[in-house]
């Protein structure tokens, strides 16, 4: 299929984001693209600002839609599909609802072919991580359909549904806690004397340098850090008072945890059971 159309069922913050980057990379026209949204004047919002066609109803979208990308919270995914999965007959159902398993997902959809996916916040400036995991009749053309609407919005990896909670502990997650230790680098700075602009953007900017040079030069993150570790140096005096805090361990506990409650998100139904809200 070389232009599906393609519906996003709750456009937010994230629906926002692959639809903008969609565009971007010219990936799919503006007449492919639709999206769904309960506030009437969000749907004017982004009907002017893409040039797509956005509906209140999830299911007037999805009867039009090759492509549905569900972008709802977990705890309302169940009553969202269920009361369109007459319209997702033959449908490539993408859902990026956190703790929603596969199973769930072709149990309410039993007509479409599903991929899970979870992409995280960078998202929005074209810099996320998004991993996916087929569910049971999703087809290769199917995922390499599915990688060709994440690329544009950042990196993409295939995994197993069993790593789906960890993956959502690490980089779901794993922005607010980046920004948690850039927030600290930077508080170290103003400490000592830096205004707090500056030490922002030095914090920053060394942050996202390091993260590049792990990626770009495929380097072991501890390798690169040897790299500027001298002898007597005040980087290793700065390196062993983060381990007397014990920065190691707390940060893979940290992760440990959040993929602990990420795989019992879903679980558990809203009572109010259907909605058609997005």
């Amino acid at each position: 299929m070389s232009t599906p159309t393609l519906a996003i069922l709750g456009c937010g913050t994230m629906g926002e984001a692959i639809l903008g980057g969609l565009l971007a990379a010219g990936a799919l026209p503006a007449e492919q693209l639709l999206a769904t949204h309960h506030r009437p004047e969000r749907c004017q919002q982004l009907a002017e600002r893409y040039g797509i066609r956005v509906f209140e109803s999830n299911a007037d979208a999805a009867r039009l839609a090759d492509v549905a990308v569900l972008c709802v919270k977990p705890q309302v995914a169940s009553g969202v599909i269920q009361d369109v999965a007459d319209d997702l007959e033959g449908t490539l159902l993408i859902s990026i609802c956190a703790g929603v398993r596969n199973a769930q997902l072709e149990g309410w959809a039993p007509r479409a072919r599903v991929i899970r996916a979870m992409p995280n916040t960078p998202s929005v400036i074209r810099e996320g991580m998004t991993v996916l995991s087929p569910g049971t009749h999703a087809t290769r053309e199917d995922i390499a359909l599915a990688e060709h609407i994440f690329q544009p919005i950042g990196r993409v990896r295939t995994l197993d549904e069993k790593h789906m909670d960890t993956v959502t502990g690490l980089s779901g997650s794993g922005p607010a806690f980046a920004c948690v230790v850039l927030e600290a680098l930077a508080d170290g700075g103003v400490m000592m004397g830096l205004p707090r602009d500056v030490a922002v953007e030095l914090a920053a900017q060394t942050m996202q340098g390091a993260a590049r040079l792990v990626l770009e030069s495929g380097e072991h993150p501890a390798a690169l850090k040897d790299r500027v570790t001298t002898p007597a140096g005040c980087t290793i005096a700065g390196l062993l008072t983060m381990e007397d805090g014990r920065i190691r361990s707390t940060l893979a506990r940290t992760i440990q945890e959040a993929a602990r409650v990420a795989g019992g998100l879903g679980q558990d139904e809203e009572p109010s059971g259907r909605s058609s809200r997005s």
